[in-house]
């Protein structure tokens, strides 16, 4: 136990920076949001500002790999809220700088864990995971009566866990050791597959049918499930094999998101399963763009973002969206199986 905590030390740090950055972000939309007349516009605008301009920092930071990016991260955050508490200002300055944290927090995240990994997905999918965490607690707090400049101390304390997490990067780092692919694979190709998949996935985490979900105890639990899903993504990739995972994962779901609209249990199996591709899409992007760790991660932003916006602007019925789910679950696991080596397991 505790040499598989030493061994995901940067993931469990990470998780926890990426809690923050979730429950400052979805505490701020949530309470912007309520009071706004359009209420659609504000998450759209912070899911583009916030996940597409992570592939420039990611290239940056792969560049420039003693810039502090994650304290980056902090400072915007801090001035978001700066803006958000004490001015006037109108709320696109102070969700600007919202984005900007994000998106800098997130990279600095990714490459972290990457760097630190000796090639497994296990630290990366704990960092990720955590985000589902912070997402439902953002909500919850934003009920409340609580002012936003308390969020100033949970921001600030990610510095110390940043600072911590960068001394276990060496000169030795790297990710060499994520050989995930088949060598025969155009490299432009599985990048092309592994953005296709994760637009998909984008796309699915708004469009699984859950009409059971109208609780607080259940949002908590959907959400829990979902982080849930997304650490156990790397964490059993390490253990029995990616490949195994992924396709499996994958198609395994498709009957519990389908017929688990009404039925939570059911319907919570499927979010756990579909959620599983998360740290595998990067661990196959790291694969070809080994020395490009930030610019990976930033394109598995880009894709949720291409899976996201369209649900901003268009409606489909059940029976549409079952027959989507279905149909593009199925393309995804062809294709995982195609770019993937056999299970090798690290």
């Amino acid at each position: 136990m505790v040499n598989g905590m030493k061994k995901n030390i940067t993931g469990i740090l990470y998780f926890y920076v990426h809690f923050i950055v979730e429950v400052v972000c979805f505490f701020y939309l949530t309470r912007v949001t309520n009071n706004s007349p359009v209420v659609w516009l504000i998450p759209f605008i912070y899911d583009g500002l916030a996940f597409v301009p992570q592939s420039i920092i990611g290239y940056i930071s792969d560049k420039h790999p003693k810039l502090n990016i994650g304290i980056i991260g902090v400072v915007l955050l801090i001035i978001s809220y700066l803006l958000f508490g004490l001015t006037k200002l109108k709320v696109f300055y102070s969700l600007f700088f919202l984005c900007m944290g994000n998106a800098f927090l997130h990279v600095a995240g990714a490459e972290n864990t990457l760097k630190t990994s000796e090639g497994r997905l296990s630290p990366a999918a704990i960092f990720v995971a955590g985000g589902s965490f912070g997402v439902v607690t953002g909500k919850l707090l934003a009920r409340t009566s609580i002012s936003s400049l308390w969020f100033l101390i949970p921001i600030i304390s990610m510095i110390p866990f940043i600072l911590l997490a960068n001394t276990y990067i060496t000169n030795k780092s790297n990710t060499n050791k994520f050989n995930y692919v088949k060598d025969n694979v155009n490299p432009y190709l599985v990048v092309l597959i592994a953005l296709f998949v994760v637009v998909i996935r984008g796309y699915m985490g708004y469009g699984i049918p859950t009409s059971w979900n109208k609780t607080t105890v259940q949002l908590v639990i959907f959400f829990f499930t979902m982080g849930l899903g997304k650490a156990l993504g790397g964490i059993l990739s390490d253990k029995f094999g990616i490949k195994k995972v992924a396709t499996l994962s994958t198609i395994v779901a498709i009957p519990f998101l389908c017929f688990g609209d009404k039925i939570m249990l059911i319907s919570l199996i499927g979010v756990m399963f579909f959620s599983m591709t998360m740290s595998i899409t990067l661990g196959i992007l790291v694969s070809v763009l080994k020395k490009k760790p930030g610019l990976a991660f930033g394109i598995t932003t880009i894709g949720l973002f291409l899976g996201t916006a369209p649900i901003f602007f268009i409606s489909v019925n059940m029976t549409v969206n079952i027959v989507i789910i279905i149909v593009f679950s199925i393309i995804c696991s062809i294709l995982l199986n195609h770019v993937l080596k056999g299970d090798d397991i690290k």
